[in-house]
């Protein structure tokens, strides 16, 4: 590679790539420590980022939709027909869906089968679910519609058959359903249970979902609190504090790493200056100044850092895709520009520990008077 206008406008970084040359092998080593290092922090935290998308995004799709739920107030701890009935009133123009949800034993074949499954009984399921496989009908009569999580578990296809409770039904489709439990779906006048255990509201378009909220809780928990509208906007809240926890508590780990590597960059650098006190007794016998000796070596450990950080980031970038694709199913959510900046910042990191773990040698070596240097 031809360093040469680098070299006229920089004459430590000439010298200091000199020197670095000279002794591969333990540069390379320190230059590993910083490679291990960012990879730890970049790949740790990138990791955290992709959750937290990938978790936005499925709430995202539930803060479309508002949720209501029985209140203290609620007799039996379901909602009544009233209930949904003064739901639809309260928001005019929204599309009010009410759920009876039991848990119950679900199965496909002898070898697959769950104690106790959540099962939810819905009239309009197309209103709010979507199918990956199979159709979500507008007319929902017979049949189930299976979570993916479920289907995969159970091993089931559409066009199979499950047992629910003891009653077979067919798979009309296998459903996404946009939250992080995973339901069954089936008709609601099938579930045998007294009153709705939810109503789903898709608020109408002049509404947002946090309005919806507040607009029901306001008219039906005027004297008691019958229901219970949590915002939808705070699930988000919630989540984003909790990986912004887990993305720091990740990186502080991944640190450790760089302390490692800092003080090994310490150790070449102290060894490198001992080994070198007559050739920089030379230096400064022939004109040298002490901020010149300084230049050449923090050049030194800033291209340590340099050099470990890029190999860092590029294998930190391949650790991610892998891990992407096989935890979250998407590989590119890597370079997501929040995973971007992790990068960056880890890339950052790698060159100032660096730097910062080889200015008590450069101040050292600088501060060498040359005739003691010289006599060594």
């Amino acid at each position: 590679m031809n360093f040469g206008f680098l070299d006229e406008r920089f004459p430590s970084f000439k010298l200091a790539r000199r020197n670095l040359t000279r002794t591969p092998l333990r540069s390379g080593l320190a230059a590993l420590g910083i490679v291990i290092g960012v990879v730890a922090i970049a790949s740790l935290g990138m990791f955290a980022t992709s959750l937290q998308v990938n978790a936005e995004d499925v709430t995202s799709e539930t803060n479309s939709q508002v949720s209501v739920n029985p209140g203290p107030a609620a007799r039996d701890g379901r909602l009544s027909e009233r209930d949904v009935q003064d739901v639809g009133r309260a928001v005019p123009g929204a599309t009010v869906i009410p759920q009876k949800q039991i848990q119950v034993p679900v199965s496909a074949g002898r070898d697959n089968s769950l104690e106790r499954a959540s099962v939810v009984g819905v009239e309009r399921p197309d209103a709010y679910l979507e199918a990956s496989e199979g159709q979500v009908p507008a007319s929902f009569q017979s049949g189930v519609l299976v979570d993916s999580l479920i289907a995969e578990t159970l091993e089931v296809e559409v066009g199979e058959r499950v047992e629910i409770d003891g009653r077979s039904t067919r798979v009309r489709a296998v459903v996404d359903g946009g939250g992080f439990s995973a339901n069954l779906y089936v008709p609601i006048q099938t579930v045998e249970a007294d009153g709705y255990s939810s109503v789903i509201v898709i608020p109408p378009e002049t509404q947002t979902a946090n309005e919806t909220a507040t607009t029901i809780r306001e008219r039906l928990n005027v004297r008691e609190e019958r229901v219970q509208v949590p915002n939808p906007d705070l699930l988000s809240g919630l989540i984003s504090g909790f990986f912004d926890i887990l993305r720091g508590f990740l990186t502080a780990i991944g640190s450790i790493s760089l302390i490692v590597a800092g003080v090994s960059i310490l150790n070449v650098m102290l060894m490198s200056t001992i080994e070198r006190r007559q050739e920089i007794g030379v230096l400064r016998a022939v004109g040298f100044q002490r901020r010149d000796i300084l230049k050449i070596l923090l050049s030194e450990s800033m291209l340590l850092g340099v050099i470990g950080g890029l190999v860092g980031a590029v294998v930190s970038i391949v650790v991610s895709l892998g891990v992407n694709y096989y935890l979250v199913d998407d590989a590119m959510l890597t370079f997501h520009p929040r995973n971007l900046g992790v990068l960056v910042i880890a890339f950052v990191f790698g060159i100032v520990t660096s730097i910062g773990s080889g200015l008590y040698p450069a101040w050292k070596a600088a501060n060498e008077q040359p005739v003691e240097a010289l006599r060594s």
